[in-house]
């Protein structure tokens, strides 16, 4: 699979018999705060967050996600998209690129 820098919120993923890197970009994230009707990040993290996604939510953040790692595709086109492991695997890859976006950063260490 490509390399991926989860520094940068990328997310490796296998669709299609072919390996992809998504990441939710700035436009990407602007994108999806449309599509889901968001007034800003929060409410979009929020929505995210209640780990409750219908397949049309995992088709528009993965649609997104591919875009903003540089590959053109449409809603459309990944609509035709197959996953190796069915629905469980396009959920997996959406809470990766959610956890890479949203969450999962180390604090920093405090000191005493």
């Amino acid at each position: 699979m490509s390399s991926v820098n989860r520094r940068r919120g990328e997310v490796a993923a296998r669709i299609d018999g072919r390996d992809y890197t998504l990441c939710l970009t700035l436009g990407a994230l602007a994108e999806l705060e449309d599509a889901f009707a968001a007034d800003d990040l929060g409410e979009l993290a929020t929505r995210f967050s209640s780990g409750r996604l219908s397949a049309r939510d995992m088709l528009r953040v993965i649609a997104a996600g591919l875009r903003g790692g540089g590959h053109a595709v449409s809603e459309e086109d990944v609509r035709a998209m197959r996953c190796d492991e069915g629905a469980a695997g396009f959920a997996r890859t959406v809470s990766a690129l959610l956890m890479a976006t949203f969450g999962g950063s180390e604090e920093p260490p405090q000191n005493p």
